[in-house]
């Protein structure tokens, strides 16, 4: 395919995951010759498995005390890592490019107090007048600080404060979809001319009580010891859920060419679409996703899966690939990272740069359920099946 000026081209790529922090031991997690193994805590909050963040140097990339201690995890994860897309594509020091630099982020709600949820729940199970109970603790405990400083878009203020980044700026919630919104935003306005560059998205805090309450609210939570994302068969709903954050800088080629940037992937295309997944809804829009990235069938295709491990839902979109790619190789990300929300898309797409850019074939990240490859991928396909709703894909070529 011709090279065009307006181009979306990847330029820089951070990456915190269980398996460490950076790109460069993501790129040896990609490029090693084994099946990568997991790194999972099952004691914390048994039942429920979790992929832990690494140990992480806040320093860094927050330099000041005070700003780290007024954000809770995920808003200092996705700080720490957005500076590291920044350094990666060697923009960190230039105040003019990261001045003019639009963000665009996928964020969840914020972090709550469980100390005061737990206090409501102990109250409440000894008394008949709830609505009582729940405005005399919330009149008495709760932080109105604690909550103005967990806003969904704090996370790229505090970007913004912390790395200088200050152009326009815009955040999405809402799950998969917010990262997909994200990356598909992005791409459309470097595509149209409408931006040069801009810092996309996003960070999740898994070893959290709250969450994974939400999401045992609705039984979507794997049970007992960790198994490979396809094998996967724990009592449970199948997700387990990782901490994990991902930052992407991208550029309309032209700009990242005249200021020598390496190029990592260009993007190709990103769409998302939700609606009901009854009756084959669920295939139809993957059905339609694929039509318009108008990608052929072939063996020099790597398929990422962002499948969240909900069992029905994986094997659907399990079954979708080998039906509409199959000479492509499939691995599905999330057993690497755990299910990371509103990271889930960026983290794939991350994910897929670096593989594109290594030139390796990939092991195997549940090699009861994946081939092996012929050699290295020319086109990475990345998917996002949202645990609740929303469909997104993205495709990337080598450069």
């Amino acid at each position: 395919m011709a090279k065009k000026p307006n181009d979306v081209v990847i330029t820089g790529i951070g990456i915190v995951s269980c398996h460490g922090v950076g790109r460069q031991s993501h790129e040896a997690l990609l490029s090693g010759p084994e099946s990568p193994q997991p790194v999972i805590d099952n004691e914390r909050f048994a039942p429920y498995p979790v992929h832990p963040a690494p140990e992480i140097d806040w320093s860094e990339q927050i330099p000041r005390r005070g700003d780290q201690r007024q954000m809770e995890a995920w808003q200092r994860l996705g700080v720490f890592t957005a500076g590291l897309a920044l350094d990666d594509a060697g923009l960190k020091e230039d105040a003019e490019l990261c001045g003019s630099m639009d963000m665009i982020v996928a964020a969840g709600g914020g972090e709550r107090d469980v100390a005061v949820d737990t206090m409501i729940v102990n109250k409440a199970m000894s008394r008949n007048d709830r609505d009582h109970v729940l405005n005399e603790v919330l009149t008495t405990e709760l932080r109105p600080t604690l909550f103005l400083a967990q806003l969904s878009n704090l996370l790229a203020g505090n970007i913004s404060i912390v790395h200088k980044v200050t152009g326009s700026s815009k955040t999405f919630m809402g799950e998969e979809t917010a990262g997909v919104s994200a990356l598909a935003t992005a791409f459309e306005r470097i595509r149209a001319g409408q931006s040069t560059h801009a810092l996309v998205g996003g960070a999740y805090n898994a070893e959290r009580q709250d969450m994974l309450l939400l999401q045992e609210g609705v039984q979507s939570l794997a049970q007992g010891a960790w198994q490979p994302l396809w094998s996967r068969s724990n009592p449970g709903g199948g997700i387990v859920s990782g901490s994990a954050s991902a930052f992407l800088v991208l550029e309309s080629r032209d700009h990242a060419e005249a200021r020598g940037a390496q190029i990592y992937a260009a993007v190709g295309f990103v769409d998302g679409d939700r609606g009901k997944r009854a009756e084959g809804g669920l295939e139809k829009r993957l059905e339609g996703l694929a039509d318009r990235s108008n990608v052929a069938d072939s063996s020099e295709i790597l398929v990422l899966s962002g499948a969240s491990g909900l069992y029905e839902l994986r094997d659907r979109e399990k079954q979708f690939i080998a039906d509409r790619w199959p000479s492509a190789a499939l691995r599905g990300y999330t057993g690497l990272t755990g299910h990371t929300l509103e990271a889930q898309f960026p983290i794939g797409v991350a994910l897929g740069a670096l593989a594109l850019k290594s030139g390796a074939a990939l092991p195997c990240f549940d090699a009861a359920a994946e081939a092996d490859m012929a050699g290295p991928a020319k086109s990475a396909i990345v998917t996002a099946v949202g645990f609740m709703h929303g469909e997104g894909l993205a495709v990337l070529d080598a450069e």
